[in-house]
């Protein structure tokens, strides 16, 4: 399945972005991606799309990562809401991993 999402470039402290089109599977600093749909600086607020490529793209089934819907939303290319990201806190992952019950093995009820 094909995937439209971000890779970082830039130097430390200076990170922009490329949105390209790479396999879901690849991982995201292989370099290995199939076209460049445009560049994302945060820095500087500066988005640059080829949006009749990431249109041809999305028809032909190509998905896109939440950050990259959510720009896409912003710049007017895909309609609809955004998508809010599903982050958890610090906090709430102890608080889960605390609550799980631990495992017993049964090698060890048979002692």
């Amino acid at each position: 399945m094909l995937t439209i999402r971000l890779i970082r470039t830039g130097k430390r402290n200076k990170s922009s972005f490329r949105v390209i089109l790479t396999e879901k599977t690849s991982p995201p600093k292989s370099g290995k991606f199939l076209e460049v749909l445009g560049n994302y600086n945060p820095h500087q607020k500066e988005i640059n799309l080829k949006e009749e490529r990431i249109k041809h793209w999305l028809s032909k089934g190509a998905q896109a990562s939440d950050t990259v819907h959510n720009l896409l939303v912003k710049q007017g290319v895909v309609k609809g809401p955004k998508i809010k990201k599903k982050i958890k806190s610090k906090k709430k992952l102890v608080k889960e991993e605390k609550e799980k019950p631990k495992k017993v093995d049964k090698s060890e009820k048979k002692e």
